[in-house]
Parts: C-alpha cells; sequence; structure tokens
C-alpha cells in the first residue's frame, strides 16, 4: 500500500458521498462532501473496531500524524 503525500492530500476533491484516502497502518484521510478533511486512525480495542479523530487537515499536517 501506497502512502499519501501532501499533494494527494491539497488535491483530493469531494465526491458525492463522504470517502476515505488510506495511507496504512489504520490512519485515513477522510474527505467530506463539503471539502473539510479529518484525520482519522482506526484501531481495535476488545475485538472491537474503533476510530480514533486525530484533527483537521492542514492544522493537523500529515508530518504530525506520523505512524509507525
Amino acid at each position: 500500500m501506497s502512502r499519501l503525500t501532501t499533494l494527494q492530500i491539497q488535491q483530493a476533491k469531494p465526491k458525492e458521498r463522504a470517502h476515505k484516502l488510506m495511507n496504512g497502518n489504520g490512519l485515513f484521510l477522510l474527505v467530506m462532501i463539503k471539502g473539510s478533511k479529518y484525520w482519522r486512525a482506526s484501531y481495535r480495542y476488545n475485538k472491537k473496531q474503533k476510530t480514533l479523530a486525530l484533527g483537521v487537515y492542514p492544522d493537523v499536517s500529515l508530518k504530525m500524524t506520523f505512524v509507525r
């Protein structure tokens, strides 16, 4: 799986529905219908799927979301 680049994030356009741009290790950028971009991280805890909100792009940059 390829990692997102800053250029890909900047050029991400809204669609008819919210969509995800995956970055790997559960990290993704959620692009909303009106063009807002939110960083989210998916993980499992006690066998349940959870999602953690990390912030709004560009306030939280790609570099700040670095997940190993």
